[in-house]
C-alpha cells in the first residue's frame, strides 16, 4: 500500500475538554446520498480517543504547498503546538479548520466501527469551504510528492 499515492488531509475533532488534529491518509468519501466520507483512524491515538467523544470532525484537504504543517500535525510538534503551525480557525461546530487548505468538509459524526487495530469513523458533510483548485499535496512510498 505504500505505492499508492494518497491526498494528505488533517483531521480535526474537540470535545468538552480537548482540540486535536493529525495528518491522516486514510480518508476517503463515502456516498452522495447522503453526502459523507469515512476517516480510518489508528485506535491508539489521541485523535481516536477524542472522535469517540466527538459529535463533529473535519476532513482539511492540503494543497501542494502545506508539506509543513502536514508534518507539524505528523508528530514534528507536541499536540499543544500544532495549531500554532498554520493558519486555524474554529468552527461553531468545534472543530479548527485550516483557513486556506484546498477545501475543509465538516462532518457529523454518525458511526463508528471498530475494525483491527483501527476505528472507521461515518459521518455527514454539513458544510463544506472551498478555496482555489490547487494541486494536492500527495503522499507515496513515505514521502511527499513534489509536483514538476
Amino acid at each position: 500500500m505504500r505505492r499508492v499515492a494518497s491526498t494528505v488531509t488533517i483531521v480535526t475533532a474537540a470535545d468538552e475538554l480537548r482540540h486535536h488534529g493529525m495528518t491522516m491518509t486514510a480518508v476517503s468519501s463515502l456516498s452522495m446520498a447522503p453526502p459523507s466520507m469515512i476517516v480510518c483512524v489508528n485506535q491508539s491515538t489521541l485523535l481516536h480517543e477524542v472522535l469517540l467523544s466527538a459529535r463533529h470532525f473535519c476532513v482539511n484537504v492540503l494543497r501542494h504547498d502545506q508539506s509543513s504543517i502536514s508534518t507539524a500535525f505528523s508528530g514534528a510538534v507536541s499536540a499543544d503546538e500544532r495549531f500554532n503551525v498554520g493558519a486555524w480557525r474554529r468552527h461553531a461546530d468545534g472543530p479548527g479548520y485550516l483557513d486556506d487548505a484546498q477545501a475543509n468538509v465538516f462532518c457529523r459524526k454518525v458511526a463508528a466501527m471498530p475494525f483491527g487495530t483501527h476505528t472507521i469513523f461515518v459521518g455527514t458533510a454539513t458544510e463544506v469551504l472551498l478555496n482555489e483548485d490547487a494541486e494536492p499535496l500527495l503522499y507515496r512510498n513515505a514521502a511527499y510528492c513534489v509536483p514538476h
